[in-house]
C-alpha cells in the first residue's frame, strides 16, 4: 500500500520542527557541516543505520566535511510523507552528537 503524500501546509508545519531542513522541489533537504572528515564520516554510517531502521532511505551524500540528505518518498510519487519528515527527525536527534552544526 502506498504512503500518502502530505499537503504543501503539512509539509511546512513539519519543516518548522526541523531546523535547517527545507523544502526543494519534491524533497526535503538538509546540509550538515562537521568538524572534520571523520566526523562526517560517523555521521554517515549513522544516517545509514536509522535508515536501515526505518527501511526508508534518502539520498545521502558525504564530503570533506559536510553530509547532505535528499529526501522523499519513492512509493508515494516522488512527494514528502510522515515517513520524510520522521527520517529527518531522526537524523536531527542525532546530528549534534557527531559535531555537527
Amino acid at each position: 500500500m502506498p504512503t500518502e503524500p502530505l499537503s504543501a501546509h503539512d509539509v511546512e508545519a513539519g519543516l518548522g520542527e526541523l531546523p535547517g531542513w527545507q523544502l526543494e522541489g519534491d524533497r526535503i533537504t538538509r546540509t550538515y557541516r562537521l568538524p572534520s572528515h571523520f566526523a562526517a564520516a560517523g555521521l554517515t554510517v549513522h544516517i545509514a543505520a536509522i535508515q536501515d531502521e526505518l527501511n526508508h532511505h534518502s539520498d545521502l551524500a558525504l564530503g570533506y566535511d559536510t553530509v547532505a540528505l535528499a529526501v522523499h518518498t519513492h512509493d508515494a510519487g516522488g512527494a514528502v510523507t510522515r515517513k520524510d519528515l520522521e527520517l529527518a527527525a531522526r537524523v536531527e536527534a542525532v546530528a549534534a552528537g557527531h559535531g555537527a552544526a
